[in-house]
């Protein structure tokens, strides 16, 4: 049973965070106030997407807002995400991974399959940031965050920062 109320964003080392996430069995009351929960939470941390995970809860399931609003906020049940085209590299955050923003490589064009909170599958094609955007929230989907892309040189320069994290997270 999830406690909605509970969730909060979570920050690297959290183990949900590193865990491949359940399906959703069915869409009902419970998730709906969760996208409700993981709104706030994004809208609260300046994000344009958030996973069920850093709020705390295993399950396939993501909302992307392309404007960080409220009102363009969409779910993602059960997504499959397939990325295509080209490779590009650019800056990416994470709210999970706060103070570290290295440059990560993605396929610049992605299809993504799922469901929405009326229980219909739809498929959109998604370019650039859109794109980009459905690859980051997939991979937390998958235990993955930004840590587990970035090189070897982006991740001794981001070492305080990482070693920042854990240490709170440890309570040192």
């Amino acid at each position: 049973m999830i406690d909605v109320d509970k969730c909060r964003i979570t920050r690297y080392p959290e183990a949900v965070l590193g865990q491949p996430a359940k399906p959703v069995e069915k869409i009902d009351e419970t998730i709906r106030r969760l996208v409700e929960k993981m709104t706030d939470i994004m809208i609260e941390n300046k994000g344009m997407g958030l996973a069920a995970p850093q709020a705390g809860v295993g399950l396939r399931l993501f909302i992307v807002s392309m404007d960080g609003s409220r009102e363009q906020v969409r779910a993602y049940v059960n997504p499959t995400v397939t990325p295509a085209g080209d490779l590009d590299e650019a800056g990416e955050g994470c709210l999970s991974v706060p103070g570290i923003y290295p440059k990560i490589r993605r396929h610049k064009r992605a299809t993504v399959t799922a469901t929405d909170l009326d229980g219909r599958e739809f498929t959109e094609e998604a370019e650039g940031l859109y794109a980009r955007c459905l690859q980051h929230e997939s991979d937390h989907l998958d235990g993955m965050t930004i840590l587990n892309r970035m090189g070897a040189a982006a991740k001794i320069a981001n070492r305080r920062q990482i070693k920042k994290l854990t240490d709170k997270h440890e309570g040192k």
